[in-house]
């Protein structure tokens, strides 16, 4: 009965320690005011602009932990445009959002796997099946879905049996439409004259059309096949797509 109680004791600590390290993430960005300056672009500016690979580095941390605690990546993106331009914006971007994703599946892997699949196994053996049937496709397209949350579904993998490059890495081809998209529209209004901000401008907003056009279409082909993930009640009632796929 003990060792019982302690393999079921186990997973819950496992659990509680995840917990707590988002937690200290989310300290760490409240004690650097990270919250009062992710809208400041000047704030930005001022820490990138004329500090070279400091600024990068500096860049890069900044979006990785700010998209490992759920904020928005088209935020960072945009950021990464307005300071960097459109082309090392979006690639800067994706990279740092890679880094938080890699930073939310790792630690679901290692401290919370035992205890999501404790509390949600039939979910995670959905996803699992999912990811598992062609892993880079797979993560490319779970990132294109016009559905779900970016950080969740990041955790969701990480109790996955998938392989943690093949995730990460496909994830973060899957990041770099929509990345590309805002760090044109940062770049333009950056732009010294009004054409090239209207420019910019028109260039982000068609291209965010297609982007969503591709997610949708992804979307649906994979729904048709019947390979989107679904909910316990969801199934009941005929699919729909999982809460975390994107």
């Amino acid at each position: 009965m003990a060792q019982a109680d302690g393999g079921g004791l186990k997973p819950v600590l496992k659990g509680l320690a995840m917990l707590a390290v988002f937690g200290g993430l989310v300290a760490v960005a409240r004690l650097m005011g990270l919250e009062q300056h992710l809208n400041d672009k000047q704030w930005l500016m001022a820490h990138v602009e004329g500090q070279g690979a400091a600024g990068v580095l500096f860049y890069l941390g900044f979006t990785a932990l700010v998209t490992s605690m759920g904020l928005p990546r088209q935020l960072t993106a945009f950021l990464g445009g307005y300071a960097f331009g459109w082309f090392w914006g979006a690639i800067l971007s994706t990279l740092g959002t890679m880094g938080g994703c890699a930073t939310d599946f790792l630690l679901s892997r290692t401290l919370g796997r035992d205890f999501v699949k404790h509390r949600f196994g039939r979910r995670v053996e959905r996803l699992d099946a999912f990811l598992r049937s062609d892993p880079w496709r797979s993560s490319l397209a779970i990132r294109l879905f016009p559905v779900g949350h970016n950080m969740l579904t990041s955790v969701a993998a990480g109790v996955t049996s998938i392989q943690a490059s093949a995730f990460i890495l496909g994830s973060a081809l899957g990041y770099l439409p929509q990345n590309l998209v805002f760090a044109i529209f940062g770049a333009g209004v950056n732009a010294q004259t009004a054409l090239g901000k209207a420019l910019s401008i028109g260039i982000s907003v068609l291209l965010l059309a297609a982007s969503a056009w591709l997610g949708v279409s992804v979307y649906r082909a994979y729904k048709r096949k019947g390979e989107v993930p679904v909910d316990d009640d969801e199934a009941d009632e005929g699919g729909g797509p999982e809460a975390a796929a994107k």
